[in-house]
């Protein structure tokens, strides 16, 4: 197996990559009451769920925890649309959130779009659909690359 790209080398050789990728994820809470770090959170993991990325799994149920997240709650994330262990809102962002991360599989339907606009509006939308790009970034550099986490 060839050797990849070290996170280091990457960063060195294209600054702009992570700066760029933070920025595109950085949420202003203000502008949205909706929208909340925990649903940020969730969203990070079942994303790096869906692309096989242990390197961001790790990273960001570990920041989850860190946050207060429940072990119940991450252990169960993947079939989130099973349980009520989330709110109407986390459900919406998951559900905005698979569609955006399959969307190579099935369209965006009328009743997903008019629910993530109905829970947090035009601009909150925008707002989680820009973490939704970060971490998908974030996944396809990780996976390609061979990223570990340190475990």
């Amino acid at each position: 197996m060839a050797n990849r790209l070290s996170q280091k080398t990457l960063y060195t050789l294209l600054p702009r990559i992570p700066k760029h990728l933070i920025e595109l994820g950085n949420v202003d809470f203000s502008l949205n009451n909706a929208l909340n770090q925990t649903i940020i959170h969730l969203v990070k993991i079942r994303v790096s769920q869906i692309n096989h990325c242990a390197f961001c799994l790790n990273m960001h149920i570990n920041e989850a925890r860190k946050n207060h997240e429940t072990q119940a709650r991450l252990d169960i994330l993947s079939e989130w649309q099973e349980v009520d262990a989330f709110t109407d809102a986390e459900k919406t962002a998951l559900a905005w959130s698979e569609a955006l991360t399959t969307i190579s599989q099935a369209t965006i339907t009328d009743e997903i779009y008019q629910s993530i606009i109905n829970a947090f509006g035009e601009q909150g939308m925008l707002e989680l659909t820009t973490v939704i790009l970060e971490i998908n970034s974030w996944n396809r550099i990780a996976v390609s690359l061979e990223f570990k986490p340190d475990i």
